[in-house]
C-alpha cells in the first residue's frame, strides 16, 4: 500500500477502515519485542544471532553509521531527521531482498541499560532494530537482561 498525496478521484466516504490492519500491526509489534525479551532473558545477547547475516549487517551498520554509540540513548529526532531518514533508507535498501519483513516497523529501546517501557521505547523499522540490536549485543550491552533474569 501506498500513502501519498490523494488523488482526485479519492472519496474519503468510501475509504476502507484501516483500524484492523492498525490492531494487526501493533499486535506483530508487541509480539516481536516480548519475544525479544524472552529470548534475552534465557540467552545472553553476546551469543545470539539475529539473523544469518548478523556479520555483513553489523559491518554494514559500522561502516555507514561510524559514531553511533551502541551504549548511548539513541537521538531520535537525529534518526527521524530528513538527513537521517535518508541514510536509514539507503541502508535498509540493501536489504530488501535479503531479510524478511526489513522494513516492517517494530519497537526499539531507545538505550540498552532499560527494559522496554513507554518512554525508553521507540518505533524503528526491522533493519533498524536488527542493526542497533546486534551492535549493542556484540558489545555484551544486553547480557544483563540474562543475568538479571537468572536472579
Amino acid at each position: 500500500m501506498a500513502l501519498g498525496p490523494a488523488d482526485a478521484s479519492f472519496d474519503p466516504d468510501k475509504a476502507d477502515n484501516f483500524e484492523d490492519m492498525e490492531k494487526q500491526f501493533a499486535v506483530k509489534a508487541v509480539q516481536h519485542m516480548s519475544t525479544y525479551w524472552a529470548i534475552l532473558e534465557k540467552m545472553k545477547g553476546s551469543q545470539l544471532r539475529l539473523t544469518k547475516i548478523d556479520d555483513e549487517i553489523y559491518d554494514h551498520f559500522r561502516r555507514e553509521f561510524p559514531d553511533f554509540d551502541p551504549k548511548e540513548t539513541i537521538d531520535e529526532d537525529k534518526m527521524k531527521s530528513k538527513e537521517g531518514k535518508e541514510q536509514w533508507r539507503n541502508f535498509m535498501m540493501t536489504y530488501e531482498k535479503k531479510v524478511d519483513d526489513y522494513n516492517f516497523g517494530t519497537m526499539l529501546r531507545s538505550n540498552p541499560k532499560f527494559e522496554y517501557g513507554e518512554k525508553e521505547t521507540i518505533f524503528a523499522m526491522r533493519m533498524q532494530f536488527y542493526a542497533i540490536e546486534i551492535a549493542r549485543n556484540r558489545q555484551g550491552l544486553n547480557d544483563w537482561i540474562y543475568e538479571k533474569a537468572r536472579g
